[in-house]
């Protein structure tokens, strides 16, 4: 099982960049894909990015391709989501969840754990 806490939400301005972290305790971080997921209000969870266990493979949604960027540093139990260029519409909690594999995965049934989420707000 792996444990995982997210961080750096926040408000930013259309056109900005934030980077999200998610640090991972547990041994299964390193051989596990990794993924992020968003939730908006009346929306349902959305897939985002993945990521495979030694960062060789990455998978985005069409809506993020070309402005997010997932990478992971396996030293360190850490996974990130840069994200630029950002629009009012990837307002939205933000999760962190780990494969049950690993390999990159883009669907719900291929995450075992998740985190508590960090909040993202982009303002028009």
């Amino acid at each position: 099982q792996v444990q995982l806490e997210e961080s750096g939400g926040g408000l930013v301005q259309a056109g900005g960049s934030l980077r999200l972290s998610c640090a991972a305790s547990g041994r299964t971080f390193s051989t596990s894909g990794m993924g992020w997921f968003r939730h908006a209000p009346g929306k349902e969870r959305e897939f985002v990015a993945g990521i495979s266990w030694r960062g060789g493979s990455t998978y985005y949604a069409d809506s993020v391709k070309g402005r997010f960027t997932i990478s992971r540093d396996n030293a360190k139990n850490t996974v990130y989501l840069q994200m630029n260029s950002l629009k009012p519409e990837d307002t939205a909690v933000y999760y962190c969840a780990a494969g049950r594999s690993t390999a990159a995965v883009s669907t719900t049934a291929g995450f075992g754990s998740w985190g508590q989420g960090t909040q993202v707000n982009v303002s028009t």
